[in-house]
């Protein structure tokens, strides 16, 4: 015979009523069901907000370390200038130049003149001589390129088409408007973006209408 015994816990016990009240309301050893659905849920919880709070910071840090979504000093004429869009196309040639910490073409109205003092809350720039384009198409989101054959923005994903200053070909493509503005400020000669602030583009203009720039050339790039 071995030499050992129950332990007082492992005696079989008469099921009295006190032995029954003290089954129910003890606690089971390791983890009970009920503990384990609350630390899931705890946990999953935990994540949700880990992720909305991580996505938050992700859309404010731009603006808290002057970024994109909050003023971008881009320079003079010249610094902007040096940044073309197409490499050899130039802001006097009708060419934009564009700023990729900004997410903008920037586009003299008038090639022939420079930059003027002033400030545009909608980015057309009529007094500044300057528009500051959103280089995203309004229609799904991709980034318009310049062509240098017409000298028009053309979408490569859908095929929308804007003239040398953002204006939306009705004809052609889906997107609903023409490109986005943002606001900026021209002193002493420096251009500065404020990329929180942005102007939904003008409503499409049908080909040959007043108000397009009309193509250099009846080709284009897509």
């Amino acid at each position: 015979m071995g030499n050992w015994k129950l332990a007082r816990w492992q005696e079989p016990r008469v099921l009295t009523r006190d032995v029954l009240r003290e089954m129910r309301q003890g606690r089971p050893a390791g983890l009970s069901r009920r503990t384990l659905i609350r630390r899931s849920i705890g946990a999953g919880v935990g994540l949700w907000l880990l992720e909305v709070t991580g996505g938050l910071l992700g859309f404010l840090w731009p603006n808290l370390s002057k970024g994109f979504g909050g003023q971008i000093q881009l320079g003079d004429i010249v610094i902007v200038g040096d940044n073309q869009a197409v490499r050899g196309a130039t802001l006097q040639d009708g060419a934009p130049a564009y700023i990729s910490q900004a997410r903008t073409y920037v586009q003299l109205i008038d090639p022939s003149r420079g930059f003027a003092d002033g400030t545009s809350t909608d980015g057309e720039g009529l007094n500044t001589n300057v528009r500051t384009l959103y280089q995203r198409c309004p229609h799904l989101g991709c980034k318009p390129n310049f062509c240098t054959i017409n000298y028009w923005f053309e979408c490569p994903c859908h095929g929308s088409r804007y003239d040398r200053l953002g204006i939306k070909i009705r004809e052609l493509g889906p997107a609903p408007r023409s490109l986005d503005r943002f606001a900026h400020t021209i002193k002493d000669g420096i251009l500065t973006v404020d990329t929180s602030k942005i102007t939904l583009g003008p409503l499409p203009v049908p080909l040959g209408q007043p108000g397009l720039v009309p193509p250099r050339s009846p080709q284009g790039c897509i």
